[in-house]
């Protein structure tokens, strides 16, 4: 793959994007800028676990379902989900159908709604790295990991939070805005 890719539009951009029409306006409208609130954040933790394994256009392609399904992500909702609502999740087939990431889902929400109103987003964001890192150059010099989204993800686990390991966690910041990985001479590197 290579590190930047002209778009159809005559736009450099990072050159995961390929040439999928969804990849491209989820690159240029939503990866990367500041994401915050709680239910935003438990919805990108959501899909971040779901992702697991996968491909993220997977996930992106099965969004709109899994709002659906998932009561738009609302934490109150999805935490009073019980186990007929789980069978009906597992018998979707425009989800991911895991059971482990199912239950995962719906016992984050239960946790998130243990911390105070607001409190879910300061704890993300507290782990974002100071300004002023350099821009990675190419796919080489952007981490899998990073110390931040280590203690990101041992915070979440201490609290009883599942499918947050450190890796996942640095996908979520560098799609939440936490962290900005857009290569140099990509049209969105600041």
């Amino acid at each position: 793959m290579p590190d930047l890719i002209l778009g159809p539009d005559g736009l450099a951009r990072c050159g995961w994007v390929g040439d999928d029409a969804e990849y491209r306006r989820y690159h240029d409208e939503e990866w990367g800028r500041a994401l915050h609130g709680d239910r935003a954040l438990f919805e990108k933790l959501s899909l971040e676990g779901f992702q697991a394994g996968l491909s993220w256009i997977t996930i992106l392609r099965k969004r709109p379902r899994f709002r659906e399904v998932f009561a738009g992500f609302e934490p109150a909702r999805v935490a009073a989900f019980d186990g007929d609502d789980v069978e009906r999740l597992m018998l979707d087939a425009g989800i991911i159908r895991n059971r482990a990431k199912i239950e995962a889902a719906i016992g984050n929400a239960r946790l998130l709604l243990e911390l105070a109103p607001g409190a879910f987003d300061e704890l993300m964001w507290s782990f974002a790295p100071a300004p002023g890192r350099p821009r990675p150059r190419s796919f080489a010099d952007v981490p899998a990991v990073t110390p931040e989204s280590t203690a990101m993800s041992a915070a979440l686990r201490t609290r009883g939070f599942r499918f947050v390991g450190p890796t996942t966690m640095y996908a979520l910041m560098q799609s939440g805005g936490m962290v900005d990985d857009h290569l140099v001479g990509c049209h969105r590197a600041g």
